[in-house]
């Protein structure tokens, strides 16, 4: 099930019948690491203490970076103590967020187990997606079994960026993290720009064999033909329509308030 938070953007901001760019966002790490309150803040403005820790959902927003538009899809992943079924963000993802508790070592040291299924991945199917590594809950810094400096090595090791944020007080930081993926994702896409479409005649068909073109014979060598094909009449064969998730927004945000809430969010408390 998918859901609907942030902002809706006015719609004179773009045409309807233009569909927005997307970015699919899959935050991982183990439980505890407060993966499910840094989703809700970065859609919510909101803090939340108790949660679901087997809830897994993706949720979608619109988003403004940079001034450019974006339809941001965040998957909240539910995983126990490490990487397990991992084909169902690893196909569907276009940036990773691998998040630990900088409280927590045992959560650091699950860290490293995700960035190596992701280089893995990377490796195996040539596709290379952004990875921000993330130690949450900086307001604890008192409590700190993780330096920063551990987090930054391990970051330079697997080639990813690093960050440390605070999903219970800092709003700007986390949105920061978010877009920081958007803007990851679009660099990635200026470097590797998709492949040009096939052709194919549309008006008239290929003959079978095309108009010979004879090379005179030099020295008793062998005379050579090649065969030319008319490239005229030509299309573009069109893209491969995506699929996209569905959207679905709660009773509440459809009522006169017309605010988002998190009705779909089961076991969030919110403060």
């Amino acid at each position: 099930m998918s859901s609907m938070f942030g902002k809706p953007r006015a719609s004179a901001e773009r045409p309807p019948q233009t569909p927005l760019p997307e970015c699919n966002v899959a935050i991982l790490g183990c439980r505890g690491a407060g993966k499910s309150a840094l989703t809700v803040k970065f859609l919510t403005k909101r803090f939340i203490s108790e949660y679901d820790p087997n809830l897994e959902d993706t949720y979608t927003s619109e988003e403004l970076v940079d001034q450019q538009p974006v339809l941001l899809k965040v998957m909240d992943t539910a995983d126990q103590d490490g990487p397990g079924n991992c084909e169902r963000y690893l196909c569907w993802a276009s940036a990773f967020l691998v998040v630990y508790s900088i409280e927590d070592r045992r959560s650091f040291e699950g860290c490293q187990r995700y960035l190596e299924v992701l280089a893995l991945h990377a490796r195996g199917c040539q596709r290379h997606c952004p990875v921000l590594l993330l130690g949450n809950k900086l307001d604890m810094d008192q409590y700190r079994q993780v330096p920063s400096a551990e987090g930054m090595s391990l970051a330079s090791r697997f080639g990813c960026l690093f960050h440390e944020v605070s999903a219970c007080q800092d709003f700007t930081g986390v949105q920061h993290v978010f877009h920081e993926a958007v803007r990851a994702v679009r660099r990635q896409a200026e470097c590797n720009p998709p492949a040009r479409p096939l052709l194919i005649t549309e008006d008239r068909p290929c003959p079978p064999v095309a108009a010979a073109l004879a090379l005179p014979t030099h020295h008793g060598l062998a005379t050579c033909t090649f065969n030319t094909l008319s490239t005229v009449n030509y299309k573009e064969i069109p893209s491969v329509a995506q699929a996209k998730l569905v959207t679905v927004k709660s009773s509440r945000a459809q009522s006169k308030r017309k605010a988002p809430t998190l009705t779909l969010l089961k076991g969030f408390k919110i403060f």
